[in-house]
């Protein structure tokens, strides 16, 4: 009998060690589960927390691109919150905007460092944009409309872009045009010569016909922009410490750095007169047309309340293709219409920035004569009306005068525009980043 108890002693005792034993188990799993989950809820927390700081500080970017726009003419100095503290639903944010000077020699480009610090709890992030006031030498082709004295004017299978494009009516496309860079169209269709209106470019079926290649996107809807009627600083610039004239003038590039300039309206006249290039960089011609051609080495943007006329090639001294620390930049503003002669070249290059601000930028006599080679642009294009280079037929694609285009843009104009470019009245990020 003894034996038997001390036998159920000894098994009661093993099965107590046992619970236990588990029990200890179950106690160390469940510490371990709520240390796991405590933990993991601190990690979300800290990433809840660090994402909202990163929203606050981009919401500061946001809000200082607004102040920016909303002054009416680009501030000058430095501001640290000048709309007063900022709380929003992800935290709040301090906004520091430094004034970082005129760029391209301009009286309106400005150039500024926005940093915005976003704080959630004990979290913070820390953004900078550098922007800049915007102007339209960042495109390599801008239209207020896509049509010359209300005839449809069409990219065709020879022409290739390879910039930013905008459009502030609707593209028309015939062929397979290129577009290299981002294009945009205030207008929410395409005009195709084969298929009428039609937004998505994928149903078009007369291939090959009408198959646009628009290598980075095309966005439709784009906020429309207002060009000016006049070049006012230009004007302003030249007339206080520029080059002012009156009266038809040819202007003459030299690769020496400086030009040669025409102008019977001065006393003694001016007869290829051999100068400097003015000091601000600033040429105007009012109550008369411009005639440029040339070589140019330095930094010039040459207008004219008339006609500009393009006589020749012209060309930067130092190529930026091949030699990255070039600074040749030319701006050419005309404010009626840009025109090549109908006995230029059969292969023309111009490297410049064209600004035609009433109407267009055209080849005299179109439609007429002979088929002519390409017409090589380095720079961009920006006219109110688009103006035509050429004709093709539209039962073959074949060209039947004038030009094919061949348009490169010049990414230098993004941060250094030619002096004095007339601005869009809004702002351009030029980079973004954390730190």
């Amino acid at each position: 009998m003894n034996n038997l108890f001390n036998k159920f002693k000894n098994h009661k005792g093993f099965a107590i060690m046992v619970v236990y034993f588990a029990i200890s188990v179950l106690l160390i799993f469940s510490g371990v589960f709520v240390n796991q989950s405590m933990s993991q809820n601190n990690i979300a927390n800290v990433y809840k927390r660090q994402t909202q700081a990163l929203d606050a500080a981009d919401a500061g970017l946001d809000h200082a691109i607004i102040w920016l726009r909303a002054q009416g003419a680009p501030p000058v100095g430095n501001y640290t919150n000048p709309w007063g503290s900022t709380q929003n639903l992800s935290g709040s944010y301090s906004v520091v905007i430094t004034d970082l000077g005129l760029v391209g020699g301009s009286s309106t480009i400005r150039r500024y460092a926005v940093v915005s610090t976003g704080t959630s709890g004990n979290m913070s992030r820390v953004l900078r944009n550098y922007v800049q006031v915007d102007n339209y030498a960042r495109y390599i082709w801008y239209t207020d409309r896509e049509t010359f004295n209300g005839t449809n004017i069409w990219f065709w299978s020879q022409d290739s872009l390879n910039g930013p494009t905008h459009t502030n009516g609707h593209f028309n496309i015939y062929g397979n045009p290129v577009f290299g860079g981002e294009a945009r169209s205030v207008d929410d269709y395409i005009r195709f010569y084969n298929n009428g209106n039609n937004v998505n470019l994928s149903q078009t079926t007369n291939a090959p016909y009408d198959n646009p290649n628009f290598q980075q996107g095309l966005t439709f809807g784009a906020d429309q922009s207002t060009m000016p009627s006049t070049a006012l600083s230009l004007r302003s610039a030249a007339s206080t410490s520029g080059i002012y004239l009156t009266g038809d003038s040819t202007v003459v590039l030299n690769s020496n750095g400086t030009i040669n300039v025409t102008n019977n309206n001065k006393s003694p006249k001016w007869n290829n007169k051999n100068m400097a290039l003015p000091a601000n960089g600033a040429l105007f011609v009012n109550n008369g047309n411009l005639t440029v051609s040339g070589t140019l080495n330095g930094r010039l943007t040459v207008g004219a309340s008339k006609n500009v006329n393009i006589a020749g090639n012209i060309l930067y001294a130092s190529d930026p293709l091949t030699n990255p620390s070039s600074d040749d930049t030319l701006g050419i503003i005309s404010e009626t219409d840009i025109v090549i002669p109908n006995n230029a070249a059969n292969n023309l290059t111009i490297d410049a920035c064209l600004m035609a601000l009433n109407t267009a930028f055209y080849l005299q006599d179109w439609d007429s004569g002979s088929p002519k080679g390409t017409l090589n642009i380095f720079g961009g294009v920006i006219q109110k009306e688009r103006g035509p280079v050429g004709t093709f037929n539209a039962s073959n694609g074949q060209k039947i005068t004038g030009y094919s285009k061949s348009y490169a843009y010049d990414a230098r104009l993004i941060t250094a525009p030619p002096p004095f470019m007339p601005t869009t009245g809004d702002f351009i990020t030029l980079s973004w980043e954390e730190i």
